[in-house]
């Protein structure tokens, strides 16, 4: 792929004696900071002796410590750290652990507010173990200062009510910025085969495709093996399909400044009642609850899927990506194919960095990753230094092109990528901007039809009928404390009795009863909450 995105308690008093043993008899004060450090307030290096320290991030299974990006990052600012990566699927376990334990790296990366949910901020933050950054930014973080002052909006969302600000955002505004999720895809090929040349608009037409997809053998082996809609579990398909039934977010939801809980709607009901015809009738795949992603993509490359999730439909087809412009981006629907919505992204992302209370220089790392907010700076992060991934070679015009290095030849650029960034599938921080493509050859156009595809159809299909769900906004420690019990506990009610009505486990004539469980776990007041903190944040 020649895409330069995927994704596009208290510490104890013994750790406190050996960070204090660890320092170098260097003043410390009851953050862990060692003021001895000098740290530069522009250019590199960032520390003039080599200072070493921990970061702890999601994985996705390689060797942060030999990735040419972090090497030579590492030079440049004379700063070295030592990784603890686990797989994103263990990350949050083993991030709770830690902050249990107090055994905490000095810096957490790419955790994005799933795994560092701002209720964790506000509440660490409040005994001090993940630490303030606002004052620090203006001297520290220039580049990032500078966004905050041209877009108060950022500001704003990454502010907790107490004032404080405790992670950075990864600030998206790429051309698939706006992508709240990975899209669905239409198998091209099959489209073709049955000649449909517009895609459905209408709830209706879009189940008479699946019905042709089931029926008409759009993959033409003379079996009956065709999937037309699978998923591993069901979240990307409830984000583009609830929309068409007027929900735009599974949960809270604001529309003209009133929120609303969703999944408890008629319109939700809507939703399972068209599900549960899907899944009666073979259209949703039968075992959408039980497979793996892994599963997904094989019956994907054997050519027995018609609409599924993916980042991009290669990754599932096993295609290469200059085969996949045939493979339409899922077009959103509606009732009657007008007035259509579709959430979309705000853009910005909280959770990517935080700084913690056994950091030996906040300083110094808030100069590491401020670098990272300017185009020169993310460059870096996601495309890695010269002659790793890429190499400059000069095209027929005498200009010099980022061109793909030996190494790639032989393998995705993608999983190239992999082995040299760190920003690959997690929320990193900095400014996310569309980058230069990197070539095949030196005389390739300046982007590839894959990627002129994919910004064309995330133009036509996303951006037109794109509505942000709720805004990110912080909850007091009170009002966190008001919804924690019930939020957890209908999350997991839900999600349950979602797939019990969407296989038809439970009928949905007991639609009463789920609203009526869910109303004892305080749904209202739940509601009531978020109401009170979305009039905050428009007021603000």
């Amino acid at each position: 792929m020649k895409k330069h995105k995927i994704i596009y308690g208290c510490a104890t008093l013994l750790a406190c004696l050996t960070l204090a043993a660890c320092g170098g008899g260097g003043s410390k004060n009851s953050s862990g900071e060692d003021k001895s450090i000098e740290v530069t307030k522009k250019g590199f290096p960032i520390v003039d002796k080599k200072l070493k320290m921990s970061l702890m991030a999601p994985g996705s299974g390689k060797n942060w410590s030999k990735m040419e990006t972090l090497i030579d990052y590492a030079k440049k600012t004379n700063i070295d750290f030592s990784y603890t990566t686990p797989p994103l699927t263990d990350f949050p376990t083993k991030l709770n652990l830690a902050f249990a334990s107090g055994d905490i790296s000095d810096v957490i990366f790419g955790a994005g507010s799933q795994n560092l949910t701002r209720a964790q901020e506000v509440d660490y933050g409040s005994q001090g173990i993940i630490i303030p950054l606002e004052d620090l930014i203006p001297e520290y973080a220039p580049n990032l200062n500078k966004l905050l002052e041209e877009r108060p909006d950022i500001r704003k969302s990454i502010t907790a009510p107490d004032g404080h600000i405790y992670s950075l955002p990864m600030i998206s505004d790429g051309d698939i910025a706006s992508w709240p999720i990975g899209p669905l895809w239409y198998k091209g090929e099959w489209l073709k085969n049955l000649g449909v040349t517009e895609l459905p608009k209408t709830i209706d037409d879009f189940y008479k495709l699946l019905v042709r997809f089931r029926d008409e053998d759009p993959n033409r082996n003379g079996k009956k093996d065709e999937i037309p809609l699978t998923e591993a579990k069901l979240e990307v398909i409830k984000t583009w399909l609830m929309p068409a039934f007027g929900i735009f977010n599974g949960g809270i939801q604001v529309k003209d400044g009133k929120v609303s809980y969703s999944l408890t709607s008629p319109e939700y009901k809507e939703f399972l009642t068209f599900m549960h015809k899907l899944y009666a009738e073979k259209l949703l795949d039968p075992e959408v609850y039980s497979q793996a992603d892994e599963q997904k993509k094989a019956k994907g490359q054997s050519d027995r899927i018609g609409l599924f999730p993916d980042y991009y439909s290669f990754f599932t087809t096993g295609e290469v990506a200059k085969e996949a412009v045939k493979d339409p981006m899922f077009q959103p629907l509606s009732k009657t194919g007008e007035d259509i919505i579709t959430p979309i992204s705000p853009q910005i992302q909280t959770g990517a960095f935080a700084i913690t209370k056994n950091n030996k220089s906040p300083k110094a790392s808030l100069r590491w990753v401020d670098y990272f907010y300017t185009k020169e700076g993310f460059e870096s992060l996601n495309q890695g230094p010269a002659g790793a991934l890429w190499e400059w070679q000069t095209n027929d015009k005498g200009e010099k092109v980022r061109v793909f290095t030996d190494r790639v030849k032989d393998q995705e650029p993608e999983e190239a990528r992999s082995a040299i960034s760190p920003d690959y599938g997690i929320t990193t921080p900095g400014r996310n901007i569309t980058l230069p493509s990197i070539k095949e050859k030196p005389n390739d156009p300046e982007k590839t039809p894959f990627e002129r595809f994919v910004k064309s159809e995330t133009d036509k299909k996303i951006k037109p009928y794109g509505k942000v769900p709720f805004p990110i906004a912080y909850l007091t420690k009170a009002e966190q404390d008001r919804v924690n019990e019930s939020a957890a506990e209908a999350k997991l009610y839900n999600e349950e009795m979602e797939a019990k009505f969407i296989t038809g486990v439970e009928p949905l004539s007991n639609w009463d009863k789920y609203i009526e469980t869910l109303n004892k776990m305080n749904i209202k007041e739940y509601t009531k909450v978020y109401q009170e903190v979305y009039d905050r944040w428009a007021k603000e």
